[in-house]
């Protein structure tokens, strides 16, 4: 906001705001905005054009006017017929246009194309009907003022836009179209779908010509409607008509119109009486951007209130080059701007509504030093260079107007309402010292005199027609009364109206077609009108006064691009001139337009000064003329249009406020730009605040999510959904994370410190209405309109569910957002249902119901039944309920018992819509009646509560910030309150023996408006905005507190192999091409991996996860660093002997993680880095490893590197900036220089967060951002930058003149830098174009460590996805080194040889390896699901092995599916199961497939047919956990069989199960059952489940002669169940949750996370 500044030389640029103009562009770029145009030189030829268009004013009936039902002057081809009462929506005849081929059955008019229609109404109305699930084609013939004709077409035949000179087709886009997550898309174009409704279209044809081809509209042509469409008729005229606005509503609020009417009868649609027309038709406006490629015609869902439609990969307009999107609403287009949140003095309101229209208003004062403007019902003035704010409190409702006198002595200020209230303020002292009702409807103007005795408003009277009225205010400062002076009715509309400075008793008004002088003498009003002349039919916009000057000037701008001087003597144009915008014909020359060339600037607001004018236009520009409007000598570009401007007292500063809600001012002198605040721009659903880091997370009707800093009052991150509304909000009480959910039912986690989407749940059909966690942080809950609720497990990131019930909260009624609330100690939650009548406690655990309350049968005496509508739990000691209920009241309940202890009655007029309690029980909030209230929550005095008021608008939630220090209430704006109640300590201590006869609720005033802005102050553990940084995987488990070593030589188990690439680390791979060395981290494992072998050496140590890995030149030494974890480890960094492969020596510094580490050039001197919390570099001697120096930085420093020309400089880089050090070493000391170097300004505000040297003096840098900036490393500057990526460059690799970047946009680019070496010569003068970028690669994940060879022709490249990539720049060819699982490993399978193995895991990927090298043979993705088990097919006999290999998963959403190895396809797919699986296998036989799910039930499936044979219920209500199968012929107990299967499940009983599938036999032969496992000491330790059992041909055993058992802490004990001695083994940085013998006994996979570690059994 304030947007781009830039100085220019010719004329103004063209109109290009972008499409998301807010609610304000539907009004004034669809129906005023558009306007422009006109020919000549000077004068504009209205008269034949008025004589013209006589005839088809107000509109024009196209079907009757030429009787197209008798088809002489149209004519109609194929399959047209006209049907009665067919349509039960309209009851009317309508024409149906059917068949296969458009071109082959149409409707034309007139009948030929020699023939034309004339008619020459700007917009085109269309009320049609598309045929489901077919296409259709409209083409519009329309003639230009040069006599050129252009077909304008639309179609939802047509995939995307395309223009020539003589044709624009427009794509037609429907609702129905659009699937889940999706935004505006070129796949979106298709037939109608099966709901598609009766359409209201509206095309503006003066505006699609103007912005597209850059031509005037004369007149329409011709019409061909081609099949498959109803039509009822079509409509031309200049009016603009909004179907959804009735007569009366229109009466009643026309000055808000602006033009926009509502429909004729005969263009009517029919509307239930009582019913919304947009909850049965469409209602489209065509919208676009000037200069904007793709532009699309939109039928939205009318059901909802607001549809935002977001273009996420913003594109560029071609004109203006900004981002373009576009936003839609419908029936209630409001705007409500909340910037810097909190404040008020930071809340700025514009509502915009369909039957109240407010000018948004900004005032400066006569100092200079602070800006006035209202809030909905509250008026701020605010200090521009200090942020102090003061606030005038007193107005009901919204504040719609405002107006100083001369020297900002006294204010006045309307608000809205039936009849408007009016209020004259002291503006020093902030008192009220008027107040009058105006009995005018709806004030939308105010004007103060110079000397503040006259006031003067425009309004509607009782019959919509306008009002002026003065005022006299002479004596209010003395006491006196207001009386009215004057009044007058007139039929002309008036934009505004201003008192002329010179004289109080004239006045002048401008609008519509109109220009007036008023007069007051002898308590008449009267006007008289201005002789326009050939401009009569302008609609003008503002006007302005040159103050101090010739009394006779007056400067009146129009949105036609028209600044009028007004004669006041000859009341006529004195001068008229005509803003146009700059072509831009030269890369350094802009042209003037001709007056025939194209439109003007359409100008909101002008302002003017003795030697200047400012206007503000709806391009969303501000420029400054000099008095002759020759040239622009200054302007300043905003993101949407620019709705007022005002030019300070001094004449130094400008201020401006946007239709987007931005407000600022430029400074003249110094040519900066200042914004004030930015926002929200549409209602505030939701917050939530997180403890720790005083952040604030809002969710809004303008489908954003944006987070707070509640110290500095600003914006840090903003989240966008495109096609769904963001409902509720809850932050995590531990982690920086926050969760979201959406009115389609979705539930959505981000992490603030990766600025990254975690997970999407789906449990939910409706709208989100209760959102939060448990205070510990373990759980989350969930509610939605369809009454379910969802309960999830959110201790580690990746939060999962847990369970979920239907149908238990109430669907009745609205809860959001705080439909759930939970206990203190995190026991109990609470919720109203499942009906509005009851509310239900349940265990928050586990979801179990422990008491329901029935409300509506507490109160005794009352006739109706009372329901429930919030609840709110007391602090824990206090052990209550707060329920409120629709009768008013506040029910205080026993949380345990139920029991009601005491009742508050009569808390709001109308229903309480937020409920909460402070942390220490003395005080409750309520919100209510647009009001809020602080009661004491004990009712210990006889006046219990305060009001206060602020919002003009119902209040969506009120709630303490967890300091208790402020109160914070959202709706149609964010106010943060301060609570000033002291402390229960800090209380009198005679504070009970108060005078009980006049008691009352004396804790002063409670809450008062914060009122200054405080200086943030640094904060240690706030992640800065790179993913540079390494974090460690969130961990439950702990470091081993015994552990048992093998004696050596003695060792049962030796590691084999490790799958997998730790993508969470930072610059951990290392490959060094001349030795062949090529390590990599997994875990907390160093593996270095043989090339061409494929054998592994495996370094452990470490006990944490590796962050970083760096290596000496001459590939001797490694260092590796981890971090510190919440096991007690230390954070260390380990020094290794490559050749050996054994550990030299541990260091220790840092205090928590390292953040990367390099060797100087000569290799004495390894430097490491601490991450964000730490903010340390290290200097250490390679030699004897002592510590050198150590420097503690005062920001986050993310990358650092040696000088490869100089061992004794090194760099590194943070925010904003580049630190270089120089070492000087006296003796055995060590001193380092600093200088700090920061980035240009033209930059901007980022973080530099890689760098890398070349070899001939160059330093790069990569930014947050997506620049690359050049330095010279012999002057310390910056010498050239350009546009590298779209996001985050983090890893940068430099050879010779070759340059490779890695960014989190998942690509890596290779670019030539030859002549960089040159520029740099040129200093500042370099440019970016002599980069070249030679290559560019997309792999599976954000960029995290990159090493290549001398040449920079092939290296190796490691994502985040965990994979490490080979890559050829010559044969641009990128292949899979290593790969491993994302998530979490739940299963392995091995074939039957063991040649084989197959995993799967979390991220729904099942891998089949090859054993003997641990190479990845062949991968199955499934998206969306997570892969639960799976199971190997037995060998078969008439297949070999190779043949007939295949492998069965089960899925989280109860499918099974059959992969066939050898053809790499899937071959089946079932859903034998509602819920997860948990357990699979095959028959021996491989004829049948038995799966077992979360809920019990064991399902026998043939994979030949795909068909479920059986059901066993055996089971039911415990998960399953085993299921295996032998050969066994079983003849005991009289039962036969060829197969013995077992089925184990979490309630530790086993079934034991005889079949023969051939003969369709399954019985249960008998139970086992086994006691709970006790707790051993030193960790639970568990024997993995699937090696219970041992299936041998003698029967089932139990226990095999060796057993792997995982723990909570991080180790492998292996026990050998012979002799019983155990052997511990280390190498996870995880608890192991999975151990898998191979059959065969020889090997043994373990898997920790993601990991998976293969280990050989030795011999003994």
């Amino acid at each position: 906001g304030g947007g781009r500044f830039q100085q220019t030389v010719g004329r103004s640029r063209d109109d290009a705001a972008a499409l998301a103009e807010g609610p304000r562009a539907l009004w004034w770029r669809a129906g005023l905005a558009a306007r422009i145009g006109g020919s000549g030189g000077g004068t504009v030829e209205l008269g034949r054009a008025a004589m013209a268009k006589a005839w088809q004013h107000p509109y024009l009936n196209v079907f009757k006017h030429f009787r197209v039902e008798e088809w002489k002057r149209s004519t109609k081809e194929g399959d047209v017929t006209t049907f009665m009462v067919m349509d039960k929506t309209l009851k009317g005849t309508v024409y149906r246009i059917r068949g296969a081929v458009p071109a082959s059955n149409y409707i034309q008019l007139p009948k030929t194309s020699t023939q034309s229609l004339g008619l020459t109404g700007r917009y085109f109305y269309l009320l049609l009907r598309p045929m489901p699930n077919k296409y259709f084609v409209v083409h519009l013939d329309v003639t230009t003022e040069d006599s050129q004709v252009v077909r304008i077409s639309f179609s939802n035949l047509f995939k995307e836009f395309k223009s020539t000179a003589t044709w624009l087709q427009f794509p037609f886009i429907f609702n129905g179209t659009l699937g889940p997550g999706q935004g505006v898309g070129w796949n979106l174009v298709g037939v109608a779908p099966a709901n598609v409704r009766w359409t209201f279209l509206m095309l503006d044809l003066y505006y699609i010509l103007s912005m597209y081809l850059n031509r005037c509209y004369s007149h329409l042509k011709s019409v061909k409607l081609c099949s498959n469409l109803l039509v009822k008729n079509l409509y031309t005229s200049d009016l603009l008509f909004d179907p959804g606005v009735t007569f009366s509503e229109a009466r009643q609020a026309k000055q808000t119109f602006h033009g926009i009417s509502p429909v004729p009868r005969e263009m009517a649609f029919p509307v239930p009486k009582g019913e919304s027309w947009h909850d049965h038709y469409d209602y489209i406006r065509y919208f676009s951007c000037n200069g904007y490629k793709y532009a699309f015609i939109f039928v939205w869902n009318s059901n909802h209130l607001s549809v935002h439609l977001h273009i996420s990969t913003r594109f560029k307009c071609s004109v203006c080059h900004n981002s373009v999107y576009a936003c839609l609403y419908r029936h209630r287009y409001a705007l409500v701007f909340v910037c810097s949140l909190g404040h008020l003095h930071s809340i700025l309101s514009f509502p915009f509504a369909l039957a109240f229209a407010f000018v948004l208003q900004a005032l400066w004062t006569q100092n200079n030093s602070a800006v006035v403007y209202p809030c909905h019902a509250i008026i701020v003035t605010m200090q521009i260079d200090t942020g102090e704010q003061r606030f005038f409190i007193g107005h009901t409702d919204k504040v719609s107007a405002l107006a100083f006198n001369g020297n900002s002595t006294m204010l006045a200020s309307a608000q809205i309402g039936h009849f408007t209230m009016v209020r004259l303020w002291d503006f020093h002292k902030g008192k009220c010292l008027s107040m009058f009702k105006t009995h005018v409807h709806s004030v939308s103007s105010l004007s103060f005199s110079h000397s503040g005795s006259i006031l003067c408003g425009i309004g509607k009277d009782g019959h919509g027609k306008t009002m002026v009225v003065v005022w006299n205010t002479a004596q209010v400062n003395h006491g006196g009364e207001v009386a009215v002076l004057a009044k007058a009715h007139t039929d002309v509309d008036i934009q505004t109206l201003k008192i002329a400075f010179f004289d109080d008793t004239r006045m002048v008004s401008c609008g519509r077609d109109n220009v007036r002088l008023w007069r007051v003498r002898s308590g008449t009003l009267r006007s008289c009108p201005v002789n326009l002349g050939e401009y009569h039919s302008l609609e003008f916009t503002d006007l302005a006064f040159e103050e101090g000057h010739s009394p006779e000037q007056d400067f009146v701008c129009s949105r036609s691009g028209h600044i009028l001087e007004i004669d006041y003597k000859k009341v006529s144009i004195r001068n008229a001139r005509r803003l146009l915008p700059s072509q831009t014909q030269h890369s350094h020359r802009r042209e003037k337009q001709t007056f025939n060339s194209g439109p003007g600037i359409a100008i909101n607001s002008v302002s003017v000064s003795p030697t200047f004018c400012a206007t503000g236009s709806e391009d969303g520009y501000l420029r400054l003329w000099p008095l002759d409007f020759s040239a622009v000598f200054l302007e300043a570009e905003h993101e949407g249009p620019v709705s007022t401007v005002s030019i300070s007292p001094d004449n130094l500063k400008v201020l401006c406020t946007t239709s987007t809600g931005n407000l600022g001012y430029l400074d003249i002198q110094s040519r900066d730009y200042t914004t004030l605040m930015r926002s929200h721009t549409d209602s505030i659903l939701a917050f939530s605040v997180e403890r720790l880091r005083k952040q604030m997370a809002t969710v809004s009707q303008d489908n954003t999510i944006r987070i707070w800093d509640l110290v500095s009052m600003q914006q840090m991150y903003d989240f966008t959904a495109s096609d769904e509304m963001p409902c509720a909000v809850a932050f995590h009480p531990l982690q920086q994370i926050f969760a979201c959910g959406f009115s389609s039912g979705m539930v959505r986690t981000f992490s603030l410190a990766a600025s990254d989407l975690l997970m999407e749940h789906k449990q939910h059909r409706g709208a989100i209405t209760g959102l939060t966690f448990s205070p510990d942080g373990n759980f989350m809950f969930s509610s939605c309109s369809q009454g379910t609720l969802a309960l999830y497990n959110c201790a580690t990131k990746k939060s999962y569910i847990l369970r979920v019930l239907g149908n238990v909260v109430s669907q009745d009624a609205d809860y959001s957002p705080d439909a759930l609330a939970v206990s203190g100690d995190g026991h109990l939650l609470a919720f109203v249902g499942p009906s509005k009548y009851t509310v239900t406690v349940m265990d928050a655990c586990n979801l179990d119901e422990l008491l329901k309350i029935d409300i509506s049968i507490l109160d005794l005496d009352s006739t109706s039944l009372d329901s429930a509508t919030r609840v709110c739990f007391s602090p824990v000691p206090v052990g209550q309920l707060l329920v409120s209920t629709a009768s008013n009241k506040v029910l205080v309940l026993d949380s345990k018992t139920g029991r009601l202890v005491r009742e508050v009655s009569h808390v709001h007029k109308q229903y309480c819509s937020s409920l909460a309690l402070s942390e220490d029980a003395r005080y409750m909030l309520t919100a209510g009646d647009r009001v809020i209230k602080v009661w004491d929550y004990r009712m210990s005095f006889n006046i219990n509560f305060q009001v206060y008021i602020g919002h003009s608008e119902p209040v969506q939630q009120v709630a303490f910030t967890p300091d208790q220090r402020h109160v914070i209430s959202v709706g149609d704006a964010i106010f943060l309150w301060d609570f000033l109640a002291l402390p229960a300590e800090q209380l009198p201590k005679d504070m009970d023996h108060l005078d009980q006869q006049n008691q009352t609720f004396i804790f002063y005033s409670l809450l008062e408006l914060r009122k200054e802005t405080k200086v943030p102050e640094p904060q240690d553990c706030i992640r800065p905005d790179s993913y540079r940084h390494f974090t460690a995987r969130f961990k439950a488990s702990v470091l081993p507190k015994t552990f048992s070593s093998p004696p050596a030589g003695n060792e049962v188990l030796k590691l084999k192999a490790v799958v997998g690439y730790n993508g969470n680390g930072r610059g951990n791979m290392l490959w060094n091409p001349d030795t062949g060395l090529f390590a990599y981290t997994c875990g907390s494992v160093i593996v270095v991996e043989d090339l061409h072998s494929g054998s592994q050496q495996h370094w452990l140590g470490h006990p944490e996860e590796i962050s970083t890995l760096a290596v000496s030149h001459d590939a001797q030494v490694l260092a590796s660093g981890s971090g510190q974890g919440n096991g007690g480890s230390r954070c260390q960094i380990r020094i290794w002997n490559i050749q050996e492969g054994t550990c030299q020596k541990v260091l220790f510094h840092h205090e928590t993680q390292v953040q990367a580490m390099a060797y100087s050039r000569d290799d004495r001197f390894l430097v490491t880095l601490g991450d964000y919390n730490d903010r340390t570099i290290a200097l250490w001697s390679t030699h004897t490893f002592d510590l050198m120096t150590s420097t503690r930085f005062s920001e986050p420093v993310h990358d650092v590197a040696f000088n490869p020309l100089s061992s004794g400089e090194l760099s590194c880089v943070g925010r904003g900036a580049v630190t270089f050090w120089l070492m000087e070493q006296c003796g055995a000391d060590i001193s380092l220089k600093v200088h700090r170097a920061p980035i240009p300004d033209m930059v901007g505000p980022v973080e530099l967060t890689s760098l890398c040297y070349s070899t001939n003096y160059l330093l790069y840098t990569g930014t947050n951002t997506g620049q690359i900036c050049v330095w010279d490393t012999e002057t310390n500057r910056c010498f050239m930058t350009w546009e590298a990526d779209e996001g985050e460059i983090g890893v940068l690799v430099c050879r010779g003149n070759k340059l490779v970047s890695g960014s989190n946009t998942k690509r890596i680019r290779l670019w030539s830098v030859a002549s960089v070496q040159e520029l740099r010569l040129k200093g500042s003068g370099a440019r970016s174009s002599s980069v070249l970028l030679e290559h560019e690669m997309t792999l599976d994940g954000t960029i995290v460590s990159a090493t290549f060879d001398d040449s920079l022709e092939m290296g190796i490249v490691g994502t985040t996805a965990g994979t490490l990539w080979y890559i050829n720049w010559v044969d641009n060819t990128s292949i899979r080194l290593i790969s491993g699982h994302k998530n979490k490993v739940n299963e392995v399978t091995f074939s039957p040889s063991e040649s084989h193995c197959a995993t799967c895991g979390e991220d729904g990927s099942v891998r089949v390896w090859s054993v003997a090298s641990m190479e990845l043979v062949v991968q199955f993705q499934v998206l969306n699901q997570s892969c639960q088990c799976l199971a190997w097919s037995p060998a078969s006999v008439s297949y070999g092995e190779d043949e007939n290999q295949h492998v069965v998963a089960g899925y989280s959403d109860g499918t099974l599916r059959v992969f066939s190895i050898s053809r790499t396809e899937m071959e089946l797919k079932m859903h034998p199961h509602a819920v997860a699986l948990t357990a699979v296998a095959y028959s021996a036989d491989g004829e049948i497939i038995l799966s077992g799910s979360r809920d019990g039930l064991i399902a026998v499936s043939s994979p030949r047919t795909g068909m479920t044979i059986r059901l066993l219920t055996d089971h039911k209500g415990s998960p399953i956990s085993v299921i295996q199968c032998t050969k066994k012929q079983y003849h005991d107990f009289g039962v036969e069989g060829c197969e013995l299967w077992l089925a184990a499940s979490s309630d530790r009983r086993v079934s034991i199960w005889v079949s023969d599938w051939l003969k369709d036999k399954c019985e249960l032969i008998d139970w086992l059952s086994f006691p709970a496992p006790t707790k051993a000491t030193g960790g639970e330790l568990v024997s993995q489940k699937q090696h219970m059992f041992c299936m041998t041909s003698g029967g089932c055993y139990l226990c095999p002669l060796m057993d792997s058992v995982s723990s909570t802490e991080r180790l492998l004990r292996l026990i050998d169940c012979t002799t019983r001695t155990e052997q511990d083994f280390a190498g996870h940085d995880d608890s192991v949750h999975l151990c898998r013998f191979t059959p065969s006994g020889k090997r043994l996979f373990t898997a920790s996370y993601n990991e998976i570690l293969v280990w050989e059994i030795m011999s003994r």
